[in-house]
């Protein structure tokens, strides 16, 4: 179902945003979602500023939706913060881009701890440069013994690049007698993705109005609901979460059935 609009009429809306978020908590919140954070170069050019600020002001948000997402229970937030295509960007939104991790999670790091928030990654993170991984990697050791939140980054990730690598790794073990043809179904499939001990997305979200999935989860994403919205990502907010929450809560997933 590819529609924007929330189907709860308005007036069934409780009258502030707590008693919407305490509402939400008392109905199945879904346990996965992922995001495609679209719309910080244009933001940034609406206000006549480079594309760089969009992304700085971007990170701002992954900050304030992590905290929420956890307080509403959920338990894995995905964001798709950098693609494998998005190297072909300029050189100089690319470098800021490989060190927007190190100062979100310098600064953000010993929050995330203190809410019991996991750090992961998915994506080819040997081609990132050094400071970055190393950012990365310090937040995913810090962070390996919470237990609340998962927050993944996609960082340097292609679902294609992922499906044939995934799909070169059978071809091997089949070779090597790890694994017969016969055995192999989608279950066994998704164990040689890099979302191998994660389920798949009960909710996608994407912003600024685009309505496409860019290379993103292609094989997770077949039963996930989707959610678009005409906001660009920096003006993305709680309230918005919600609505993208409560959206998800009024339909009826049938996962192919009747």
């Amino acid at each position: 179902m590819l529609n924007k609009m929330n189907p709860w009429k308005k007036d069934q809306n409780p009258s502030s945003f707590r008693d919407r978020v305490l509402q939400i908590k008392n109905h199945e919140v879904p346990s996965y979602v992922a995001i495609i954070m679209d719309g910080n170069g244009r933001w940034a050019k609406k206000r006549a500023l480079p594309r760089v600020a969009g992304h700085h002001e971007g990170m701002k948000v992954v900050r304030k939706i992590t905290k929420l997402a956890n307080e509403l229970g959920v338990k894995t937030l995905t964001v798709y913060a950098f693609s494998t295509e998005n190297w072909k960007r300029p050189k100089m939104e690319v470098d800021f881009l490989m060190k927007l991790p190190e100062e979100f999670l310098g600064t953000f790091l010993p929050e995330l701890i203190e809410e019991n928030v996991r750090v992961e990654m998915i994506g080819y993170m040997d081609k990132l440069p050094e400071h970055t991984k190393r950012a990365v990697g310090k937040a995913m050791e810090d962070t390996k013994n919470n237990t609340g939140l998962v927050l993944n980054f996609a960082l340097n990730y292609g679902s294609r690049a992922e499906i044939i690598d995934g799909v070169k790794r059978v071809m091997d073990d089949v070779k090597n007698g790890i694994i017969t043809e016969n055995e192999l179904n989608e279950e066994v499939f998704s164990s040689y993705l890099m979302t191998k001990d994660l389920n798949d997305p009960d909710l996608l979200i994407r912003t600024s109005g685009e309505i496409r999935l860019s290379n993103f989860m292609l094989w997770q994403l077949a039963y996930t609901e989707f959610w678009f919205t005409d906001v660009l990502w920096p003006d993305f907010d709680e309230e918005h979460f919600v609505e993208a929450i409560e959206a998800f809560q009024g339909r009826q997933r049938r996962f192919g059935g009747v």
